[in-house]
């Protein structure tokens, strides 16, 4: 079987934290609500966006919110005004992965469109074998993504590892039988990281690469 590295993408590969805060913004005030603050709203990213904006606005509806902010974030894109910049260290560790064999994907909450331009603008397309994204799958932790990411990779849980910043990724790992590894450079602390779920709990991309070759060599 293949061994696959899943990525989260939102504060785990790219801190798009605060494009999607402002794009929020713009939306709670579109709708006459307060938004959260950063801190707060940072909470729901990995969420698919209509859970993600009921979770924030329980009185509001879901779909229209959500209908506003892609609207916004379209706009913001084609001002020029989206900013999601690469973590440090994540292409050093996209390479040594690959050098060691792994095959990448994603699992996301952002839409496909939306993952390709990020992809693209960092010169990343091409890199992942399989996309999953909230466009066509439940919104994790649901395990939907996980399984019909190794599906397509030809990848078993045993042989197959999650990185992600926050509950939803850990939950998804979890489910789908994977190793679970907490991304403390992202939007949930390494103590929450833990207590939902994370096998290990890396405080920086270089860390990856030895915790995924610890699970392999644990699992024969």
């Amino acid at each position: 079987m293949n061994r696959l590295a899943i990525f989260d993408c939102d504060g785990t590969l790219v801190d798009s934290g605060g494009t999607i805060h402002r794009a929020l913004d713009a939306t709670f005030r579109a709708h006459s609500l307060i938004c959260p603050p950063r801190h707060e709203a940072q909470k729901v990213i990995g969420l698919s966006l209509e859970q993600a904006m009921a979770a924030l606005a329980p009185e509001a509806d879901a779909g229209a919110l959500s209908a506003t902010y892609k609207d916004n974030f379209i706009a913001m894109r084609g001002a020029g005004e989206v900013d999601e910049p690469l973590f440090e260290g994540i292409v050093t560790l996209l390479d040594t992965l690959e050098s060691n064999g792994w095959l990448l994907g994603i699992a996301t909450g952002k839409s496909l469109r939306g993952l390709k331009h990020c992809l693209a603008s960092h010169g990343l397309e091409g890199r992942f074998v399989t996309l999953q994204t909230a466009d066509n799958n439940p919104s994790k932790p649901h395990p939907g993504m996980a399984h019909t990411a190794m599906a397509e990779a030809g990848a078993a849980p045993e042989n197959t590892v999650f990185i992600g910043d926050t509950a939803w990724d850990m939950g998804c790992a979890r489910a789908a039988g994977c190793l679970a590894i907490g991304a403390a450079w992202g939007y949930h602390t390494a103590e929450e990281l833990l207590v939902d779920g994370a096998h290990h709990v890396a405080l920086h991309p270089s860390e990856i690469g030895e915790l995924a070759r610890n699970y392999l060599e644990q699992a024969r």
